[in-house]
């Protein structure tokens, strides 16, 4: 059997949404929408990545351009025992001296080293090991040694262990390591000031390389 479904009675009113309630959700959705986007755009931007940073700025560290070509620099005879501890002293020193890399030198580089331009060298063996100048006679000077030999009271300065002779020049400044068995000698351009503060890290090698000397000035003693 058909199943009849009744139809509404003649009188029943069609049922009519009121103007008010109509009005009402108009205003709901005209808030409603602008909302919604701004939510969607405050999560989107949480969500996307943030903006890179600036790019640093060089620092006062930051490697210096320099030169890449040879450094000129002598490379005397040296016997057996001078040229082991060189050829040590050579294989550890550092790829760079502060903001300076190390160049090449145009002859032995198993006992020459140049860093940066304009160039600090660092040469080993090559020139007589700087001795205790002999006692002054009484009432003589002491303030200006005889060449080769610096006196027991001279200047000279302790770095990591190392102890260096500065001798001053119009264009630079020599230091010698002079506690060592091989001697050890940096030269610095006038540029570079301070030159103490040059030789940390070749110390640091020449005390892992170089052994000490059997004398050395007063002032090196620990």
């Amino acid at each position: 059997m058909d199943e009849i479904t009744p139809s509404p009675a003649p009188d029943e009113p069609t049922p009519r949404r009121d103007r008010s309630t109509r009005s009402a959700a108009l205003w709901a959705t005209l808030i409603a929408v602008p909302v919604t986007v701004a939510v969607a755009g405050f999560t989107f931007a949480k969500l996307s990545p943030e903006e890179p940073a600036a790019t640093p700025s060089a620092s006062a560290t930051a490697v210096r351009p320099q030169s890449t070509t040879p450094v000129e620099m002598p490379a005397p005879p040296l016997a057996e025992r001078p040229a082991t501890v060189c050829r040590a002293l050579m294989s550890q020193l550092p790829a760079s001296v502060r903001d300076l890399q190390q160049r090449p030198v145009t002859a032995g580089a198993e006992q020459n080293a140049a860093y940066g331009d304009p160039a600090l060298t660092v040469a080993c063996g090559g020139t007589p090991r700087l001795e205790l100048c002999p006692s002054p006679a009484p009432g003589a000077s002491t303030d200006q040694p005889a060449d080769g030999c610096i006196s027991a009271t001279g200047h000279v300065w302790r770095v990591n262990g190392v102890c260096w002779y500065t001798v001053e020049q119009a264009d630079g400044a020599v230091l010698t390591a002079v506690d060592r068995e091989v001697p050890v000698r940096v030269r610095l351009p006038k540029t570079y000031e301070q030159p103490l503060k040059w030789v940390t890290s070749i110390s640091d090698t020449i005390v892992a390389t170089v052994p000490s000397a059997e004398t050395a000035p007063s002032g090196c003693t620990a």
